[in-house]
């Protein structure tokens, strides 16, 4: 087994331990050898290999003890937007930002403490690469280099959770966990050939998340499938008290919810009545031609599965692009203002009066997409702006949710892709951040209505170059109804291998 252990799947894995095939201090030390062997993607921002081999060795105990639930011992990795108490993980906390380099955070997000120890039972290798304070579209905007894309290191791995994305489509770690604020999620796991999930706004504790836009952050899973993704996702969801935006909903289980027969479904056709929406939005004539006919080939899997394919329309996308970029950027410049070097994180080493210190700070503790999104923020919550931009904005965004809610009386799922087009070369927008923004045209108004969505795997796109990048079929549901979308991307995981196509040199290696 140890030969297979870098391409097996959090469910692959969680089976293997119950069955004693494996050990997770072997499967742990596989994959820190993998992360040593690819330091090339930069996708590790810090990892602490004796202390994940001694969780390790705890949770093959428990397994011994017959006290071990699915996800004991099972390796993760978590974005390092969530924070992580430093005592006991040995690991900082930086949000992929100078401002807060080295930063050791005394308690861990809620999402983390419910996957770890004590909880769940999962094993941390270490925290990844992001685009800093998560924004950006490409993770390239980290203060610690770019994430490169394993399919093809000369492209972005997508943003900001390029780092969660590009670790597991590169056999380091099984799943990761990450945040969606616009796509976040949905784009890198796209980009990469994986499985994510960004659920519904609220399912995800945001405790301990370091915020970006807090209307709109939310945690998921990334990783191979969705199975995968339904068994971390029934144990990161639930209320949490400590957080004043967690939905009051007890945690789901969302693998049994996912193999819930559908009524009148058979084993050839188990989508059997499930009526799938295409907002004739997400397929403008300047979606990529190669992008359109593997989300096209992937519905038609889906429709012979038992689906029906409506056409249906969504008439604001184009607007929730001006929305979420007044929106974001005023929530990110309310959040960011606590970083002034006073209390923790970066201090300018040199100032002479506290003004001084505040400017010097954050000129040097922030990258220029931050600042920019922070002088964005700032000039629309201005007095005289307000009403004109910040208001206007949450109205659309008012209107943007109710032309979902129309679509789903006529379909249960939407369906479409996740991007105009496969991920693009290094530096190829790092001149013109507004043809970086265009590219979330497809994610933004489901993270503008706070619905659930996900990325599936819909197969290879030629990009005339004598390579082969992946193509994401992006589904969006209704409120709450992370279930259904689970279970169609299961189905059509089940009737096709795109989940199980790896980057070029990754199924050959070994432990």
């Amino acid at each position: 087994m140890s030969s297979d252990l870098r391409t097996l799947g959090v469910a692959d894995l969680s089976r293997a331990l119950a069955a004693g095939a494996t050990s997770s201090v072997e499967v742990t030390r596989a994959l820190l050898k993998a992360q040593e062997d690819q330091r090339h993607l930069g996708a590790f921002l810090s990892s602490d290999p004796e202390r994940a081999l001694a969780a390790a060795a705890r949770a093959d105990a428990l397994r011994a003890a017959g006290q071990a639930g699915p996800l004991t011992g099972v390796p993760i990795a978590h974005k390092d937007i969530f924070v992580t108490h430093h005592a006991t993980s040995g690991l900082p906390s930086t949000a992929g930002s100078k401002m807060l380099a080295g930063y050791a955070s005394p308690f861990d997000a809620t999402v983390v403490a419910r996957l770890g120890e004590g909880q769940a039972g999962m094993v941390t290798l270490g925290k990844l690469n992001c685009d800093e304070f998560a924004m950006g579209s490409a993770n390239e905007n980290s203060a610690f280099g770019p994430v490169r894309n394993p399919w093809d290191l000369q492209r972005v791995s997508g943003g900001s959770s390029g780092g969660s994305a590009a670790a597991v489509a590169a056999g380091i770690v099984p799943a990761a966990t990450g945040t969606d604020t616009g796509g976040s999620i949905r784009q890198p796991a796209s980009f990469t050939g994986i499985t994510g999930i960004k659920p519904t706004y609220g399912v995800c504790s945001r405790y301990g998340m370091i915020a970006f836009a807090s209307s709109l952050d939310q945690a998921g899973p990334m990783a191979r499938s969705a199975e995968d993704c339904a068994m971390l996702l029934s144990a990161m969801s639930g209320f949490d008290p400590r957080d004043a935006t967690s939905a009051e909903r007890p945690p789901q289980d969302y693998v049994a919810l996912m193999h819930r027969p559908r009524e009148g479904a058979s084993a050839s056709r188990p989508l059997q009545g499930l009526r799938i929406g295409l907002p004739k939005e997400f397929f403008p004539p300047v979606l990529a031609s190669e992008v359109g006919q593997a989300v096209r080939a992937a519905l038609s899997v889906l429709e012979s599965l038992g689906a029906t394919l409506v056409d249906v329309s969504l008439p604001r996308t184009e607007l929730s692009i001006p929305v979420y970029y007044i929106i974001a950027p005023a929530e990110a410049s309310s959040n960011l203002g606590r970083f002034d070097g006073v209390k923790f994180g970066h201090r300018a080493p040199e100032y002479t009066d506290l003004m001084d210190m505040y400017k010097k700070t954050r000129s040097q503790g922030f990258g220029p997409e931050v600042k920019r999104r922070i002088m964005i923020g700032t000039y629309v919550l201005s007095h005289g702006y307000y009403d004109a931009y910040y208001v206007q904005a949450q109205k659309l965004r008012r209107m943007i949710a109710d032309d979902f809610q129309a679509c789903f009386q006529r379909c249960d799922v939407i369906a479409g892709p996740v991007a105009p087009t496969v991920a693009w070369k290094l530096g190829g927008q790092g001149d013109d951040p507004v043809k970086a923004y265009l590219a979330d045209i497809f994610t933004l108004p489901a993270s503008l209505a706070g619905l659930p969505g996900m990325s599936v795997p819909a197969g290879l796109a030629d990009t005339g170059e004598g390579g082969a990048m992946p193509v994401g079929l992006q589904l969006i549901g209704n409120y709450f109804d992370e279930a259904t979308l689970l279970q169609t991307a299961h189905a059509l995981q089940q009737a096709t291998d795109f989940h199980r196509r790896t980057p070029p040199g990754q199924a050959s290696l070994g432990a």
